[in-house]
């Protein structure tokens, strides 16, 4: 069996050997080390870093052609989506410039499982929780500095070769960019990386059999040989966390705080109380309608955008890229092709801005994110006109 101690970790706990094998997501070695390990050490479990919804998603394919888009804006998911699309479209890339499939690691583990009757357990916790943990731990400001960095990736012409992903899976690699990681981000690497080592090692180490063999991407490696050797209730870190009741009630607040000023300065000074409304409107109207327009939306979905935002804005269980979001499917419905080459479409910024799918989540984002700003803005300006009146 191949030996190598950068990526291939033992840990005997009790009557248990745990084999840990650091991996790449996008490494044909790390692809090649993995069917070598189980082959060799013909284990009674393999665990891998995938929660059910990847292990379908990689077992069936991504199955686009079965996504419904108007759902997907009426569920509130279109953000979310375009987030996924967006971290995945690196690790597209780069799997397509090694010719090989992204996940072949675990694809492998999961042949390999079959092949040697070792029993398959999916150890990795749900990625809807982890998201969930994520955006709830981060702050508005962290929130930004995220979507700008997933942004920044789609626009990345960042290419590596073999020998350098090696070297990102050794020990002083690893400890390198984690710390740079922890500076960068530092709330999101608790519910990402250290909240998952927790649920990984737990899950590991419950695995059946006497020896079990764990596929993980390198990074987790580190934090799993801690973890493991405590116990972690994975009830608790299944927990989706309680929403604050804070933004529901600046939701809220602002649309009340700003009905009431123009409803105020329209009972002492109609005429300015006009001015208020129409500076509310086109701000909100506008910014949100730019937003669309930035997408290269349909010009009924910036219209609409531009008509809704003003409205939406004092309603926060609507918004205005819904609206848009909608007309735009309406009128440059996704085909079959455009779900069939999503997965293509994403590697590349061209691809990522021609395909009609993600063009309308970013009809939808860009237009919520210009309606945002009006609300600041507009309501800025009612209440610099309310003081000027008063």
């Amino acid at each position: 069996m191949p030996e190598n101690e950068e990526t291939i970790t033992r840990i005997h706990i009790g009557q248990k050997e745990l084999i840990l094998i650091g991996t790449a997501h996008i490494s044909k070695q790390s692809a090649e080390l993995v069917k070598e390990v189980i082959e060799a050490e013909q284990p009674d479990s393999v665990c891998i870093e995938l929660d059910e919804q990847r292990y379908q998603s990689i077992s069936e394919g991504d199955q686009w052609q079965n996504t419904d888009i108007f759902q997907i804006i009426k569920e509130k998911k279109a953000t979310l989506l375009l987030i996924n699309l967006a971290v995945s479209s690196f690790q597209r890339r780069m799997a397509k410039q090694f010719g090989i499939q992204a996940g072949q690691e675990m694809i492998q583990g999961i042949e390999s499982a079959k092949e040697t009757g070792a029993e398959l357990v999916l150890a990795d916790r749900n990625i809807q929780i982890t998201f969930a943990r994520i955006w709830n731990n981060i702050g508005f400001w962290g929130k930004a500095k995220l979507m700008s960095s997933i942004v920044a990736s789609i626009f990345s012409s960042e290419t590596i070769t073999e020998e350098d992903l090696e070297k990102m899976k050794t020990q002083d690699m690893l400890d390198s960019m984690l710390a740079d990681f922890s500076e960068s981000f530092p709330r999101l690497k608790t519910p990402l990386i250290d909240e998952r080592d927790q649920y990984l090692g737990q899950k590991i180490k419950e695995a059946p059999g006497e020896k079990v063999v764990a596929v993980l991407g390198a990074a987790h490696v580190p934090g799993i040989k801690k973890q493991i050797h405590e116990d972690h209730d994975l009830d608790k870190l299944n927990e989706r966390p309680k929403k604050s009741i804070l933004p529901k009630l600046i939701g809220w607040g602002i649309p009340l705080i700003i009905l009431f000023l123009i409803g105020f300065t329209f009972y002492s000074d109609p005429s300015a109380g006009a001015e208020q409304t129409l500076s509310w409107i086109l701000w909100n109207g506008v910014l949100s309608g730019l937003g669309a327009a930035a997408a290269m939306a349909h010009p009924l979905a910036i219209v609409t955008a531009f008509i809704a935002a003003p409205v939406t804005s004092l309603y926060p269980l609507v918004a205005s890229g819904w609206f848009a979001g909608i007309v735009q499917a309406y009128f440059k419905r996704p085909n079959v092709r455009d779900f069939e080459n999503l997965n293509e479409d994403v590697t590349s910024f061209k691809g990522f801005w021609n395909n009609r799918v993600t063009r309308i989540l970013l009809v939808v984002v860009l237009a919520n994110i210009g309606s945002s700003l009006g609300t600041f803005i507009g309501g800025a300006d009612v209440i610099r006109r309310f003081i000027e009146h008063l």
